[in-house]
């Protein structure tokens, strides 16, 4: 990793180039889906100059990189992820912004060994929803934290895109297909509730703190455009086939589709609800 800049440098004061040839690829700033979670967090996370701060589930490391700069060049970031893609991104952007106050690890976080008590900050956004064993990565972080240190992660929770479930149930219902509504409500039913959380932390030997709660619409034109939506495809369609059997997939949506447009139609456009949660917490005393 490149030496450090002083922190009395004004390299600062040089003027962005507009004109280089990666600027397009690299300017965004927050992904589409992660965004009001994350920036849910940033309204609360403790910003400290010399803390030392663990991005657990990191990603392209949105949240990495903005609290490597408003931290400050004295702070240290650990952005942990095991998605090689997304690790490979990050380190072109932390090379583009000259950042060199993170340390990228690409591994999974339930493996991750780091000294017992080294870290002010723990963050994850969205993170929980992806563990494979929520329970093990969080007891990684509780060893990680300082006993005066803090954890917070972000969440999506049960009522999540209600509309659309409700819909998928009558469509569901309307093929002869009230077999599968079991199998759809054991999906419904695996997102968190705010109790569920809190006990998963309380468990993994964490005392939750506060919990600030919110929600936000993403909309769509028609059921089309939203079954088309990259992110949609990435992070949920494939839930969604799994409901029924593979033969009976493109039936289901081909009257899924119908069945959101028509909604879509009565309704001027398809809203669904997301409703998150930022939870805040700090080592239990034993």
């Amino acid at each position: 990793m490149a030496t450090r800049k002083s922190e009395g440098s004004m390299d600062y004061l040089q003027e962005v180039d507009f004109d280089r040839p990666d600027q397009g690829e690299l300017y965004d700033e927050l992904p589409l889906w992660s965004a009001p979670f994350g920036l849910m967090m940033l309204e609360r996370v403790p910003l400290k100059t010399a803390a030392t701060i663990l991005d657990v589930g990191a990603g392209t490391g949105f949240l990495t990189v903005e609290l490597a700069q408003r931290c400050g060049a004295a702070a240290t970031v650990i952005a942990v992820d095991p998605w090689r893609a997304a690790t490979a991104r990050l380190r072109r952007k932390l090379e583009y912004l000259s950042l060199h106050n993170v340390r990228v690890l690409e591994q999974d976080a339930a493996s991750l060994e780091l000294p017992e008590g080294s870290v002010d900050l723990i963050v994850s956004n969205l993170g929980i929803n992806n563990f494979e064993n929520p329970g093990a990565v969080l007891k990684v972080c509780r060893r990680a934290l300082k006993p005066d240190g803090r954890l917070f992660l972000t969440t999506n929770l049960m009522g999540h895109m209600q509309e659309f479930y409700d819909l998928y149930r009558s469509t569901l219902v309307e093929l002869g297909m009230s077999d599968r509504l079991a199998a759809l409500e054991a999906h419904v039913h695996h997102r968190g509730t705010v109790d569920s959380v809190r006990r998963m932390l309380a468990e993994a030997g964490f005392e939750p703190l506060t919990v600030d709660t919110a929600s936000f619409r993403m909309r769509f034109a028609d059921g089309s455009s939203l079954l088309r939506h990259f992110i949609i495809r990435l992070g949920f369609l494939p839930a969604w086939k799994a409901v029924v059997a593979a033969d009976a997939v493109e039936r289901i949506f081909e009257a899924l589709e119908k069945n959101l447009n028509a909604l879509a139609a009565e309704q001027g456009e398809l809203a669904l609800t997301i409703p998150m949660a930022c939870f805040e917490a700090r080592k239990s005393v034993t």
